[in-house]
C-alpha cells in the first residue's frame, strides 16, 4: 500500500498555495510593523503632521434649495360600491381612457327593483282614490279628513319611490370624471361591500408635484412661482413646475410646509419620485469649505486653522451644503488659512507641516506652499 509522506504532499499545488499565503502574511505583518515603528518615532521626536491647506477667499455659489417630493396625479380616485351585493355587470378596461358617467360595474338590485314595481302600483291606486274623495268633498259627501288622508298617501308613495330610486343608483358605479382606469380589483359574480375597492381612475392629462421644504425656507415659496423638477427616472433632465397652492399650516411634527407645483408639460407618473430645486434669491459669493474638515460638536462645528505655523482651532455657523462642501457663514474669514487634509492629526497650538495650498476660487489646483 502507498503512503504518502509530508514531503510527497508537499511537492503539489496545495503546498504552494500555503507558501504562497504564508508568505504574504509575513510581508504584511512586517510591513505594518515598520509603518508603526515609523509613527512612534515621529511622535517621539515632535515632527509635526503633514496636512494641506484651503486659503479662504469668497466664490459665486447658487442659492438653490433641495427638496424631495412624488409626483401626483391630476383627479385620482378609489372606485367603492356604495352597497353590498354581487355584481352583475363589470366592465373595467384595464389601462384604457374612459369617459365621465361610463357604467363601470353593476350591483344585483332585483330587490329594489321589485320594492320600485310595488310602490308604483301603489301610487296609482292612491291617486284614482284621491280622484273619486275629491268629487265625493265637492258635494259634501266625505268629510275633509278622509280626502287629506287619501292626499297623504299619495305624497308618501312618491317619498318611498324616490327612496328606493336613490337606492338603484347606487348600484351603479359610474366613472366619475375622465381618465385612465387602473387595474380590475374584484371579479364578476363576486359579492362585494363597500370596503371593496373595484378599480381606481386617474387623470394623467395633467400631473402635480407635491414636496415639502423645512419653515424656515417658507418665504422664499409663493403661488405662481417657478420651480424646476428633476424625476428620478430621467437623472439629468429637468422639467419646470408651477407653484399652484401651498398648505396653509405647517406640519406640526416634522416643521416642514407642504407645497404642490404643476408640471408644464405634464407628463410623469404618479408616485414617482422626483426632486425640486428652488431659487431662493440671488446668487451669492460665500466662503466654502470642503464637509470634511468640519469638526461637530455637540453645541458647535469647528474648524482647524493655521496661524503663524500652528493649528487652531476655531468654532463656525454653517450655511449652504453643496455635494461636497458647505459655507462657513461666521468664524473663518477671506485670507484664513483652513486644514482640508489630516485634522484629526493636527492638534491645538501645535506645529504642522504644509504640504500644499488650494485657493477658494478653484479648489483643485495646489500651489506650493513655503513652510512656517
Amino acid at each position: 500500500m502507498a503512503r504518502f509522506t509530508p514531503l510527497t504532499y508537499c511537492t503539489g499545488v496545495p503546498c504552494a498555495l500555503l507558501l504562497l499565503f504564508f508568505s504574504l502574511s509575513l510581508f504584511s505583518s512586517c510591513k505594518e510593523h515598520a509603518d508603526a515603528a515609523s509613527a512612534d518615532r515621529k511622535a517621539k521626536s515632535g515632527e509635526p503632521p503633514i496636512v494641506d491647506v484651503l486659503v479662504a477667499s469668497p466664490r459665486p455659489i447658487k442659492n438653490e434649495i433641495e427638496a424631495n417630493g412624488s409626483v401626483v396625479a391630476n383627479e385620482y380616485v378609489e372606485l367603492h360600491p356604495e352597497v353590498s351585493g354581487r355584481i352583475v355587470y363589470l366592465n373595467v378596461p384595464e389601462g384604457a381612457h374612459v369617459a365621465k358617467g361610463t357604467v363601470i360595474a353593476r350591483i344585483n338590485d332585483a330587490d329594489l327593483q321589485a320594492t320600485l314595481a310595488k310602490s308604483k302600483a301603489q301610487l296609482d291606486l292612491f291617486q284614482k282614490t284621491e280622484e273619486r274623495e275629491r268629487k265625493l268633498l265637492e258635494i259634501n259627501g266625505i268629510n275633509q279628513a278622509d280626502y287629506d288622508l287619501a292626499v297623504s298617501n299619495i305624497n308618501s308613495t312618491k317619498a318611498d319611490i324616490d327612496y328606493t330610486q336613490a337606492q338603484l343608483d347606487k348600484t351603479v358605479i359610474r366613472a366619475p370624471f375622465d381618465g385612465v382606469v387602473g387595474l380590475r380589483q374584484v371579479s364578476p359574480g363576486a359579492y362585494v361591500t363597500p370596503a371593496n375597492i373595484i378599480a381606481t381612475v386617474q387623470q394623467l392629462d395633467k400631473t402635480k408635484v407635491d414636496f415639502t421644504i423645512p419653515e424656515q425656507y417658507s418665504y422664499v415659496v409663493r403661488k405662481g412661482a417657478l420651480v424646476d423638477v428633476q424625476l428620478d427616472a430621467l437623472k439629468n433632465a429637468r422639467r419646470k413646475g408651477l407653484i399652484v397652492a401651498t398648505e396653509p399650516q405647517i406640519n406640526l411634527s416634522s416643521r416642514n410646509l407642504k407645497v404642490r407645483a404643476l408640471l408644464e408639460d405634464g407628463a410623469g407618473h404618479p408616485g414617482a419620485f422626483v426632486k425640486v430645486f428652488i431659487n431662493a434669491g440671488v446668487d451669492k459669493r460665500a466662503i466654502m469649505v470642503p464637509t470634511n474638515c468640519i469638526i461637530p460638536e455637540d453645541r458647535n462645528n469647528q474648524v482647524i486653522l493655521v496661524k503663524d505655523g500652528r493649528a487652531r482651532v476655531v468654532n463656525v455657523e454653517t450655511g449652504l451644503r453643496e455635494a461636497s462642501s458647505i459655507e462657513i457663514v461666521k468664524g473663518v474669514n477671506p485670507g484664513d488659512t483652513v486644514i482640508v487634509t489630516g485634522v484629526l492629526f493636527a492638534r491645538p497650538d501645535a506645529p504642522v507641516h504644509i504640504r500644499n495650498v488650494k485657493t477658494g476660487e478653484d479648489e483643485n489646483t495646489p500651489t506650493a506652499a513655503n513652510d512656517k
